[in-house]
């Protein structure tokens, strides 16, 4: 079995967020695979196998601690991965509980892919919820953008979103790992998304993962697909097109972007650069 290591959402050959990728035959049994996603120790492991056609793929995706539904940076280093091993095109991905689609095609420093995200949904977040995540990152109401009230975000994965007043507050972001967890794993969440509005259609991103078991991921594709949702449910003037840069305050720059139609709870396209990361 052997493990492909991608950075997707990458900046110009450098940076974004490495993700190990498995094409097998056949999956291996769970406890294996979260085994492997351990040692990997990335954010995240997409294990693929065929289904049916040479574009038609199973995938499953691990955490070092956890099995989750849906990964943005990880299926756009699988799309990457896929096109080195069957060639450049689309596929189709049948996850847990979706069906996707990632392209590739071949750039200056590894490929770009582009994934069509499941639906979206969002709501506002509920008060105890905002309450407790202030408090764990050391926050107040104060420091919140009204412009972009919190709320509790999807498309193929949970997420909270609050947004800051203060670029120099989202680079102050800290929070206890263990205490992450806790909070994120009962009220179901798989991150925790923090923002600050550049323009209109350009955001500042940090995304805590304690649920599964990191910090802070320097890119979030299925959190930007939902992000992107939301300002879609929002009415907010995001022109079908946002750009997200993650990763920034880690030294880990990454580009994200998204593309979608005016359709409520339609998929949404994100895209990104990718590179192949020989020395982990």
């Amino acid at each position: 079995m052997t493990v492909q290591r991608i950075a997707a959402f990458s900046d110009a050959g450098q940076g974004g967020n490495p993700a190990g990728i498995v094409i097998a035959d056949h999956f291996a049994p769970e406890a294996e695979m979260r085994r492997i996603a351990a040692e990997i120790g990335y954010s995240e492991t997409a294990f693929a196998v065929p289904k049916g056609g040479p574009d038609q793929w199973r995938v499953r995706y691990f955490s070092p601690e956890s099995e989750v539904p849906f990964c943005g940076h990880a299926t756009i280093a699988l799309g990457a991965a896929l096109a080195g091993h069957s060639g450049e095109g689309q596929f189709e991905l049948e996850l847990n509980a979706a069906t996707i689609s990632v392209e590739a095609a071949a750039s200056d420093h590894g490929y770009i892919a582009a994934l069509q995200s499941p639906p979206t949904r969002s709501k506002a977040a509920r008060p105890d919820l905002v309450a407790q995540a202030l408090s764990m990152f050391g926050y107040n109401d104060e420091q919140l953008d009204s412009a972009v009230p919190p709320a509790e975000i999807h498309a193929g994965a949970d997420h909270l979103v609050m947004v800051l007043k203060h670029r120099t507050d989202l680079a102050a972001m800290r929070y206890d790992l263990a205490a992450g967890r806790e909070l994120m794993r009962r009220y179901g969440l798989v991150t925790i998304m923090l923002v600050h509005i550049r323009s209109e259609t350009e955001f500042d991103v940090r995304n805590a993962f304690a649920s599964g078991g990191v910090l802070e991921d320097p890119a979030t594709g299925a959190a930007a697909a939902a992000f992107a949702g939301y300002l879609r449910d929002l009415g907010w003037p995001h022109q079908n097109r946002i750009r997200l840069i993650q990763g920034e305050d880690m030294g880990e720059k990454s580009l994200i972007e998204a593309q979608f139609t005016n359709e409520p709870g339609s998929s949404i396209r994100v895209s990104g650069a990718t590179r192949t990361i020989t020395h982990p």
